[in-house]
């Protein structure tokens, strides 16, 4: 008998059903085909992603440990929503994670990683017009800054931030003059970085998420009462 087939590795098997179902999924929440709140209609989903219900449900249960989605007894799945405690929590920890990943980039990045970041800015002062592609752009360039500081745990955290804060209806770029706002925030940054001010970069990095934060409460800061505690 033939031992060496039997004991050769099997072959990777392709990337798992539920998970182009989960991906499938996040793009319709971000691009609010399920907003927030709203109730997922399994057979409905089943039927138009020509599946059965099973990884459907896988899917769900990937999106319920990000947060995007709930479950609820009885109930079913629906879209997350954020509170306005949920806004204010995650600006915090951005601004802290991405403050520090600033200085760190302002002092460790290569000079190659500076001018990658460069050309993202450039992207962005093209896209000044263009909202969603001004978001795009904007996403990447703070993805960029991530990888050139380094500590893949510091990333992932931030990207999982990052995919709850496209929960919130009232998203800071999405204001009017925001877009105008957070690209000359950018330009303050880039100088900071191209002179490896650290602690500058740092600051200015912390300013950028408390207007972020200011423009996605309307300019009030004061505390609103969580919508939750009024829902069954």
């Amino acid at each position: 008998m033939d031992t060496a087939a039997s004991t050769s590795p099997r072959p990777l098997a392709p990337r798992a059903l539920y998970q182009e179902v989960a991906e499938r999924l996040r793009q319709k929440i971000f691009a609010r085909e399920l907003e927030p709140g709203s109730w997922i209609d399994e057979l409905k989903l089943a039927s138009q992603f020509g599946i059965s219900r099973t990884p459907l449900r896988e899917a769900l249960k990937v999106l319920a440990v990000e947060g995007l989605v709930t479950m609820k007894v009885r109930r079913g799945a629906y879209v997350s929503e954020m509170s306005r405690s949920d806004v204010e929590q995650i600006y915090h920890l951005l601004a802290l994670l991405e403050a520090d990943a600033a200085a760190e980039a302002a002092v460790h990045a290569s000079d190659a990683e500076l001018a990658a970041l460069g050309r993202l800015h450039e992207q962005l002062e093209r896209r000044i017009g263009q909202r969603d592609a001004f978001f795009a752009a904007n996403e990447a360039f703070h993805m960029a800054l991530l990888d050139a500081a380094g500590n893949r745990w510091r990333r992932q955290i931030v990207v999982d931030l990052r995919k709850m804060m496209k929960l919130n209806r009232h998203h800071s770029l999405f204001r009017q003059g925001r877009l105008a706002d957070s690209l000359a925030e950018h330009r303050t940054l880039m100088q900071a970085l191209a002179e490896r001010d650290g602690a500058r970069a740092a600051a200015l990095m912390r300013a950028h998420f408390t207007g972020g934060l200011e423009a996605a409460s309307g300019g009030d800061m004061t505390r609103a009462q969580d919508p939750h505690r009024h829902r069954a």
